[in-house]
């Protein structure tokens, strides 16, 4: 507890690593925020909170391979841009699939525990991305989302349709309510829709999700408009603080309203490291809104900020490793695209994590034999014990560290040894391989920013490096493209051929290490 006259405060992100376009919602004294997921599985994560600095994991909002097709997804296709809302006693999610193999749009689910289970898909017609809904203080409901309009290069516009949350789907006519605040805006997204004090405010982004990234807002008497700007506009961005500010891209913002009447906003930014490299992908910031004029005003974003005024509600923590004791795999826990097949048992071999070693391998746009969690830390450490015994020339297991099949860090044990791959541009170099006996063995990758030291140990705690460090700029954004941050886990591979063998993992470890800087 702070001293008195003390003010309590928090750090900055409060979801670290991987956590882009944040949604958030209230009921009662609890929040709720999802956030996209891209081609991982499984889809949404949505986490818990009461002081909004602390979050839990609830689990995923389509988390059954019945209820969405991400089979062979592009990397950065697939789930992009959720919003949570609530209304008498249902939750309703909606979000679009990008890109899908056998359908692509926005869809709708819904459930009465934000835990889940969640519905199937309700499809809804309409063009675009990145979908929000508006339960009015009347009773009706409005669907608003961005769409490409070809005028220019980027050009976006906002629309609205009201939604029928009875039925699930949009009804009336269709309005076009916004295209921009700036002259030759780009990429208008991530529209929500607020009533505050009897007007309707519109939070949009603008200026492309990277470094430009800016918040602006419009508002309105009536819910089609029409929208003036602010003429503060963007009412928050860190574009104008140059490209070594240690906090960009700020953008695609929420905002929530907490019982003692604070206003805060979630919002995606980033972190570079090494240079303009942000490994960790597009995290969740919190910062706080006041407003004045009839405008909401935030930002910058800090570091550190004031904490909400509500009681602190800290959730037990997490262990570090995870001894696989657990019937399933925890939430922290991703595999690529929709599984469909069961590649992994917590089961046949209690207290491990068994993967098959099937064809598929990283480099193919498929769900290969990969358990993986985001990294969240710009300095972290990773050990694993791993059981496994070669068959052929082809199999592999052990660590991956993967940005996207064209972008990715392996440790795998092979027929020849210990195998160091560093695979950038969709070429794979070797670059360093050691003989090892068959049987277990502990492996681990130490970062430090942008150095990534691989190790291992045929005997606990006699530790050894596997070749130097290695550079780490090709688990980011601005070297392999896409939207989505760095994740280390656990992979198994026969790579194009049958097999019957098995990887073991008596547990896996992940720990966040401390700053040399401070």
């Amino acid at each position: 507890m702070p001293a008195e006259g003390e003010t309590r405060g928090f750090r900055n992100p409060i979801l670290p690593g991987f956590h882009p376009d944040p949604s958030i919602c209230r009921v009662g004294s609890d929040h709720y925020l999802v956030t996209s997921s891209f081609e991982w599985f499984p889809g949404l994560p949505i986490f818990h909170s009461r002081d909004l600095v602390h979050w839990r994991p609830l689990g995923h909002v389509l988390d059954r391979p019945a209820q969405l097709a991400l089979d062979g997804i592009r990397p950065s296709g697939g789930l992009y841009a959720p919003t949570i809302r609530h209304t008498r006693g249902t939750f309703y999610v909606i979000c679009t699939l990008v890109d899908g193999p056998a359908r692509s749009g926005h869809f709708v689910v819904t459930a009465t525990d934000p835990a889940g289970p969640w519905s199937d898909p309700h499809w809804l017609d309409g063009e675009g991305f990145d979908p929000s809904l508006l339960f009015d203080d009347d009773g009706r409901a409005w669907f608003t989302a961005s769409r490409l309009t070809g005028r220019y290069e980027g050009h976006a516009e906002v629309w609205l349709r009201e939604f029928d949350p009875g039925n699930l789907k949009l009804v009336g006519d269709e309005h076009v309510i916004w295209d921009g605040a700036a002259k030759g805006a780009v990429w208008s997204e991530g529209p929500h829709l607020y009533r505050v004090d009897g007007r309707y405010y519109l939070l949009t982004s603008e200026g492309g999700t990277e470094h430009d990234h800016a918040v602006t807002v419009a508002r309105a008497d009536r819910i089609a408009g029409p929208y003036e700007g602010a003429a503060r506009n963007p009412i928050l961005t860190h574009r104008h603080l140059g490209l070594d500010h240690p906090i960009v891209g700020t953008g695609h913002a929420d905002l929530v309203v907490t019982g003692t009447g604070e206003w805060w906003m979630v919002l995606l930014a980033m972190r570079p490291s090494g240079g303009y490299f942000y490994n960790l992908g597009r995290e969740t910031f919190l910062t706080p809104v006041r407003w004045e004029d009839g405008w909401p005003v935030a930002g910058p974003v800090e570091d550190v900020h004031p904490a909400p005024e509500l009681p602190a509600c800290r959730w037990p923590a997490e262990p570090a490793c995870d001894h696989f004791d657990a019937p399933s795999l925890a939430p922290y826990w991703n595999v690529l695209r929709t599984p469909r097949e069961p590649f992994w048992s917590l089961a046949e071999r209690p207290g491990h994590l068994r993967l098959r070693l099937r064809p598929e391998s990283l480099t193919d746009l498929a769900s290969p034999s990969l358990v993986a969690r985001r990294q969240q830390h710009l300095r972290f450490a990773a050990h694993a014990a791993l059981d496994f015994t070669p068959r052929g020339d082809g199999e592999c297991a052990g660590l991956a560290l993967v940005q996207n099949h064209d972008f990715h860090i392996l440790l795998v044990v092979t027929a020849r040894g210990l195998r160091l791959v560093w695979r950038a541009d969709g070429v794979d170099t070797v670059l360093a391989e050691e003989p090892i006996a068959p049987g277990r063995v502990h492996l681990a990758v130490e970062a430090h920013e942008q150095e990534y030291q691989m190790r291992y140990a045929t005997e606990p705690g006699r530790w050894r490096r596997l070749g130097g460090p290695v550079d780490g700029r090709i688990l980011s954004s601005p070297v392999a493209g896409g939207f989505t941050g760095a994740y280390v886990g656990m992979y198994a591979s026969a790579n194009g051929a049958q097999s019957t063998n098995v990887a073991d993992f008596d547990w896996f470890e992940y720990t966040g290490l401390p700053d040399e800087r401070s």
